[in-house]
């Protein structure tokens, strides 16, 4: 079998607006997807199937690693033995092996947990899980962890530069003992004995980094020339006409919207203020979105992400403008913070702003009724803030808006 795949050639692979497969023998193959994702897949046939056995995600699994559990499924092939079904009998044997083991207990909690909460926020519990939890306390028996077990992993998360994502950790692993203890799996609970402030840094709260409304212009031409993926560059542009939240954005579905009335109704349950909000369409917000449906409108969601069911990661929105070098100056929620700005100082109405903003009032049930007012001189607003971004993009000197509703 002829290898043809080199170290440089996987780590300079990129893919277009559509995946891109990229062969090294014996049906070993490498996917690259238009978010940066790379897969590692082997096509193989059994009893007279075709069959398609995931071998890891690079960069975690290099390519000397994917060969090496290449070459192991093919020699199981070659024994008459299905390699993916031997791969679940291994878990199988492992679950029954160790009942009481951290895994197993996870497994047993999330099921239950996960029960009423909502898909993609029980979808990104179980990544978290997956990826920053299991590796390191999965095999041992939950009886076994101690305290100092705990703090190496949330340390290890903070070490990162994820303080919060290291506090969620302790929280779950927390959660996990708890369920342990009520079902006789454990009993004690190590975390319960950890508080954040006693192993994690102190976090004082900014506001999110964004530029001044005199950078925006050249923010702006980035954005036009961006060289990363493309439907990255449109989340850019999609973001900056609506100034959405980065989380409502990269969890819309195009079920959402309803292209012809130019209206985009975000459910309560997606917002932060768990409140219905519209967001008017401008006739270029009309125009990005048209572009996106030829990239992403197969699937649920405007922006998917590389797992099944899950969607662009935030950290794509601050890597992408980390490379064209607003690393520390600007982030995904920026762009709400300058549009305030600019529409306050060019004279529109704070309560027409405000409620685009999604910036809902203390009484609740009021904001639940008034997401829908003002709708006329919000599309108006809208479709002027389109503008504004497209001269100022253009380097058009953009003079005060002349024009008002209400």
């Amino acid at each position: 079998m002829r290898s043809i795949l080199t170290d440089v050639k996987v780590r300079q692979a990129k893919a277009g607006t559509a995946p891109l497969t990229v062969f090294d023998g014996g049906g070993l193959y490498l996917k690259v997807t238009p978010t940066g994702g790379k897969l590692w897949r082997w096509s193989y046939r059994y009893q007279g199937k075709q069959k398609l056995m995931s071998l890891g995600q690079y960069p975690d699994v290099s390519l000397t690693l994917a060969r090496e559990r290449h070459r192991a499924g093919r020699e199981l092939l070659a024994t008459g033995v299905d390699p993916m079904m031997e791969k679940k009998a291994e878990k199988l044997r492992a679950h029954e092996a160790d009942e009481n083991s951290f895994a197993s207990v996870a497994a047993k909690w999330l099921e239950h947990w996960r029960d009423g909460k909502n898909l993609r926020h029980a979808d990104t519990v179980s990544h978290r899980l997956d990826v920053d939890i299991l590796p390191f306390l999965g095999a041992r028996a939950i009886g076994t962890i101690e305290a100092p077990d705990v703090v190496a992993v949330v340390k290890k998360i903070e070490q990162r530069g994820a303080r919060d994502l290291a506090k969620r950790a302790l929280e779950t692993i927390g959660q996990i003992f708890r369920y342990a203890i009520a079902h006789g799996y454990a009993r004690r609970n190590p975390a319960a004995e950890i508080k954040p402030a006693d192993i994690l840094k102190s976090s004082h709260r900014v506001n999110f980094a964004r530029i001044d409304a005199k950078e925006l212009p050249d923010l702006l031409k980035a954005i036009e020339i961006y060289r990363g993926t493309q439907i990255t560059r449109l989340a850019f542009k999609l973001i900056a006409l609506t100034f959405v939240r980065t989380s409502e954005l990269i969890g819309a579905k195009w079920s959402e919207f309803d292209l012809s009335a130019k209206r985009w109704d975000i459910p309560a349950e997606r917002m932060k203020m768990k409140t219905p909000h519209i967001v008017l369409l401008a006739r270029q917000t009309l125009e990005v979105l048209e572009s996106l449906k030829l990239i992403s409108g197969d699937s649920e969601y405007l922006f998917p992400g590389d797992r099944k069911g899950a969607t662009m990661s935030n950290n794509t929105i601050l890597k992408g403008l980390e490379r064209m070098g607003y690393k520390g100056r600007m982030t995904g929620h920026g762009f709400r913070g300058l549009a305030s700005t600019i529409l306050h100082e060019r004279g529109y109405n704070h309560e027409h702003i405000e409620l685009q903003l999604a910036h809902a009032p203390r009484n609740a049930v009021s904001a639940s009724y008034n997401h829908a007012l003002y709708l006329q001189q919000r599309t108006k607003l809208m479709q002027d803030w389109a503008d504004f971004l497209e001269m100022t993009q253009r380097g058009v000197k953009v003079l005060p808006f002349r024009s008002r509703v209400g």
